[in-house]
């Protein structure tokens, strides 16, 4: 279907011809012609820096350039998957890259197999964490997991929790690292079921040390002030150790704020005094806060508290002896936009969905936990519940003595009842012994390679997982940089940009080429109202003056909307 460049695509079916050039024609309401106002940002954010860590394609019609920008396209058009491309033209579609169609379905899975076959993703993703970061150089960095479930069946997966579901189901856990705005930095993948701060330790800080900048300036600050850390990494309570915090500022100077765990006791409400707090979002909110310090491993802490309704308090801890009280507040409840990243990717990117199925094998020296272990473990729990109930009931028992005052029958009922109670709680204590005896000569945790081979855990296919979420964080990025331009024009920037993106994004345009000017002329449609028209028109105008020119052809994108 839409084929119309014929002699070009036989030459590169028969190895004849290199990838066939971009070339653009005039056209008139391209359907969803509003996403190549979103290229220039793509590009800004590093979607063509691939070119400096994988080869390129030796033969085929299109080539990794046309590849990654068609997908980006796909996953900006909110197109969840690549079946769901059948729903749209392949030849409208291809005008927005310069063809005469976008490839088929199965073309685009040989060649995502193609350029995932190099192996190239890890290095590609660290050279773009390393400019992100460079760029913005953040003083926080904000970690948190997100279990990607799986529902197949070649895959031998550990079970996480799935807090959103409530439920324990078989998937990969991936950390994510953050800005204080949800932009996202880099992932690490758990082979198995690490836990966050077996990640830290292993993965993340080791990453995080590599990557984050540290200026001759910073250098003599730090050595000036003793109190100056590296960085700060900001995670929920399921990495709380006061030990662990201690060895992170000992070893490296890296500072944390996290929530305190079993919290008891209570500060009384005069210690607590009206703070604003204002988000990294720009809001301000007003805050009763309380601090108070104390020595913990060697080293200091600090706790602040924050009182909420009904005097309850919300306990925050960090080693960070430099910011401000309502800086630490606002940083720890800055947190939840981690958490709305995650939502809006899953909702709008899909962030969860797979494209290839392969498995591969884990190396057998991984220490997994004792699948014997757990089950005992889970049996010696299940009978000291139960063991506890029949004491209940003995007790309850007990109390109704009707010795002195009923009948004779109702002796022998209640002392029948009290002898059975106690051979049961007899037999239930002798049980717990014999589990916790066997449970003693087993080992908490084994070598993968000793798991039977029926249950032994594998994963799934990294590599194209590693290349699709690479291309979805470049993704967001843009639409984050675009959005950051639209909203000064909005009072309600937060609830309104998104939803103006995506209908930008969905906009017919017209597409005019200026062969002697080397223009590429866009012209949107209008949008719903005039305010929009006019953000968007004074984005249009920013945008031109990049002189951004489409990957592989001389012409420069000149946008604007049909309003202005």
């Amino acid at each position: 279907m839409a084929v119309s460049r014929v002699e070009e695509r036989i030459l590169c079916a028969f190895g004849l011809s290199s990838s066939a050039r971009v070339e653009f024609e005039s056209s008139q309401t391209v359907p969803v012609g509003g996403v190549m106002l979103l290229l220039p940002f793509l590009l800004d954010c590093g979607l063509l820096t691939y070119r400096n860590h994988y080869s390129q394609r030796l033969k085929g019609f299109y080539n990794f350039d046309n590849l990654l920008i068609i997908i980006a396209f796909i996953y900006l058009c909110r197109i969840k998957s690549f079946e769901q491309i059948k729903k749209y033209s392949p030849g409208e579609f291809g005008k927005l890259v310069g063809y005469d169609r976008i490839p088929e379905i199965r073309t685009l899975r040989r060649m995502v197999d193609e350029i995932t076959s190099q192996n190239r993703s890890e290095q590609w993703a660290a050279s773009l964490s390393r400019s992100w970061i460079a760029q913005e150089t953040p003083e926080l960095y904000y970690i948190d997991g997100h279990v990607q479930v799986y529902h197949g069946y070649l895959a031998n997966l550990g079970k996480k929790h799935v807090s959103r579901q409530r439920l324990c189901l078989p998937g990969m856990m991936e950390f994510w690292v953050n800005s204080s705005q949800g932009s996202p930095y880099f992932f690490v993948t758990a082979d198995v079921n690490e836990k966050l701060q077996e990640m830290l330790s292993d993965e993340i800080i080791p990453e995080l040390i590599r990557l984050h900048p540290v200026s001759e300036e910073r250098k003599k600050l730090m050595e000036a002030n003793a109190d100056e850390p590296l960085f700060t990494i900001v995670f929920d309570r399921e990495a709380y150790s006061p030990k662990f915090f201690a060895k992170l500022w000992n070893e490296y100077r890296i500072a944390v704020i996290t929530y305190r765990k079993n919290v008891k006791d209570k500060w009384d409400e005069a210690l607590f005094k009206e703070h604003t707090v204002t988000s990294s979002f720009g809001t301000e909110e007003k805050m009763n806060l309380c601090e108070q310090s104390y020595i913990c491993e060697n080293c200091r802490m600090r706790e602040i508290r924050k009182s909420g309704k009904e005097n309850h308090q919300t306990s925050i801890v960090t080693t960070n002896k430099i910011l401000k009280i309502e800086q630490i507040a606002s940083s720890m409840f800055d947190r939840w936009s981690q958490e709305n990243f995650f939502r809006y990717m899953r909702q709008e990117y899909a962030l969860d969905k797979i494209i290839q199925y392969s498995v591969d094998e884990l190396d057998g020296e991984i220490m997994v936990v004792n699948r014997e272990y757990s089950n005992i473990t889970y049996k010696i729990k299940k009978s000291r519940e139960k063991l506890g109930r029949r004491k209940i009931q003995k007790y309850e028992i007990e109390q109704k003595n009707p010795m002195q005052e009923e009948s004779e029958k109702e002796n022998k009922k209640w002392y029948k009842q009290c002898v059975k109670l106690t051979e049961e709680i007899q037999l239930m204590e002798k049980e717990i012994e014999e589990l916790l005896t066997k449970r003693k000569s087993i080992s908490t945790k084994i070598p993968l390679s000793q798991m039977p081979e029926a249950i032994r855990y594998n994963t799934l296919n990294q590599e194209s997982k590693y290349l699709q979420n690479i291309i979805k964080m470049i993704c967001y990025r843009a639409e984050t940089a675009l959005a950051a331009l639209l909203s000064p024009h909005y009072k309600r920037a937060d609830q309104e940009i998104r939803t103006l993106i995506k209908s930008v994004i969905n906009t017919p345009t017209n597409m005019e080429v200026d062969k002697e000017k080397k223009l590429l002329n866009i012209t949107l449609y209008p949008l719903a109202n005039n305010r929009s028209n006019e953000a968007v028109g004074k984005i249009c105008e920013k945008v031109n003056q990049t002189n951004t020119e489409y990957p592989g052809t001389n012409l420069r994108l000149l946008f604007k909307i049909a309003t202005s």
